[in-house]
């Protein structure tokens, strides 16, 4: 091939190669997993009116970091979300997160409690105040319970 046909040549295959490289990185960009911070934030707005307007697919967005099977019950006074991490035994990291994602979401909660079984926050004064703990559920559960006493 003379050096005059070899150009065109690698151009267009190194143009074919780059497009194909870019069509499996934008897919790898493509994030449809649903935002563990709106889930929050959705979960403690409905407090005032009761979490009766919630449904068992809300809260999952919470858990789908750390656990598959996550499973959310609505009442009157409280949305409660159980799950197993995906790594067995791991309830503590998946507590962990979930606390970091709470403090990450809500900024304007106090996190009144950190220990290895237990993270607590509340927002709003005493008087008016939504409660959020996340806790470990014996060694293989972890559970989050947004509540309004």
């Amino acid at each position: 091939m003379t050096r005059s046909r070899l150009r065109p040549a690698i151009v267009a295959t190194a143009a074919t190669m780059a497009a194909g490289l870019a069509l499996p990185l934008a897919a790898a960009r493509a994030d449809d997993t649903p935002s563990p911070c709106a889930a929050l934030k959705r979960i403690v707005a409905a407090a005032p009116q009761g979490f009766q307007s919630l449904g068992p697919d809300d809260g999952r967005a919470v858990a789908q970091p750390y656990g598959d099977d996550a499973r959310c019950t609505p009442s009157r006074s409280a949305y409660r979300c159980e799950w197993t991490p995906r790594d067995a035994g791991s309830s503590a990291a998946a507590l962990q997160g979930v606390g970091a994602d709470i403090a990450a979401c809500l900024p304007d909660a106090t996190h009144d409690q950190n220990s290895p079984a237990r993270q607590h926050f509340y927002l709003g004064a005493r008087s008016d105040r939504t409660e959020i703990t996340a806790a470990a559920a014996g060694a293989s559960r972890v559970t989050l319970t947004v509540s309004k006493p």
